[in-house]
């Protein structure tokens, strides 16, 4: 359906109620118009007459309809996302509410890279627990993409990433925290693990483990090996979690993987990997506190980000 005209801001906050922006994100995260019913109490003729409600308030189709039930095209993919920031901006007025009344508590959604987990953000929490104990946290790791994605949909309070990887990095306010240094990996029982003297040109033709294609330590490590004339590593394993390159590098066919130093430090902390001796030349990207623009932070939030800076300079 094609909008012929623009709904004025008048007619939509006049037509639109909160309970028809809890039934858009359900619809979306279930894709039936039968299962959104039965998980809001409704009827599916109701359900079906709500959504009608709905696209005749924006004057367009927002669902698509199909055998497998509904989903939601680009200008519902729209709605839904700012039906999802109005939701998590009601959930923190709730909390900052309850947090005034009670004098404590609260909760925060906050996400990160690998990364950044060991060197800011772990500590960050640490430190913002001694003066909040009643806090509840919900702690996500992801890609870059994948925590500006959440923090689009106001899954997320903030994140700790990069925004160089979004489309429009001026969406975001961006607080840079540190720069990233990276170290090559083995496991403990790997042929090189306690060589004195490692080359690049050595490890070329290893199995590797490697972050997916486009996220920044993919790109470098390219850049490394293009710019030494080097081949890629044909034999290689894609993964963007530490977890599993942790557990891969403990496996027999002996992969070498690029880690962040605090990961590597980490690894060598509880004998999971060793350091090779060879420096990585290429600059890295550095990653800081991203947070959206339109956006207002709950007061956990603020006491979050507080901590994270102490961190960062410390």
């Amino acid at each position: 359906m094609i909008i012929d005209k623009t709904p004025s801001l008048q007619s939509i906050s006049a037509r639109l109620r909160f309970k028809q922006l809890v039934f858009l994100v359900a619809l979306d995260e279930v894709g039936s118009l039968h299962q959104v019913s039965e998980q809001l109490a409704m009827t599916q003729p109701g359900a079906t007459k709500m959504l009608h409600e709905i696209e005749t308030t924006f004057g367009a189709r927002l669902f698509e309809r199909s055998k497998r039930g509904v989903q939601a095209n680009d200008l519902g993919r729209c709605v839904v996302r700012y039906a999802r920031l109005l939701q998590s901006d009601l959930t923190h007025l709730r909390e900052e509410f309850t947090g005034v009344l009670t004098g404590k508590g609260g909760r925060l959604r906050v996400g990160a890279i690998g990364g950044a987990l060991p060197a800011v953000v772990v500590p960050a929490l640490t430190l913002l627990r001694e003066s909040q104990p009643a806090l509840s946290v919900n702690l996500r790791e992801d890609t870059s993409a994948g925590l500006l994605a959440a923090l689009d949909e106001g899954r997320l309070d903030l994140a700790i990433c990069r925004t160089t990887v979004a489309p429009q990095p001026e969406r975001y306010v961006y607080e840079m925290l540190r720069a990233e240094q990276v170290a090559v990996a083995v496991g403990p029982r790997h042929p090189l693990a306690h060589a004195e003297h490692v080359s690049l040109a050595q490890l070329a033709g290893l199995n590797w483990i490697l972050y997916p294609s486009l996220m920044p330590l993919r790109t470098l490590l390219e850049r490394e090996f293009r710019e030494a004339g080097l081949p890629l590593p044909e034999y290689t394993t894609e993964t963007s979690s530490i977890f599993v390159t942790m557990l891969l590098l403990q496996e027999p066919y002996h992969p070498v993987a690029l880690l962040t130093a605090e990961n590597m430090e980490l690894c060598v902390r509880h004998g999971l990997g060793c350091r090779l001796p060879l420096d990585i030349r290429a600059r890295t990207e550095s990653y800081g506190i991203v947070t959206r623009r339109d956006g207002v932070l709950s007061p956990a939030a603020n006491l979050m980000v507080a901590a994270l800076r102490q961190v960062a300079q410390a």
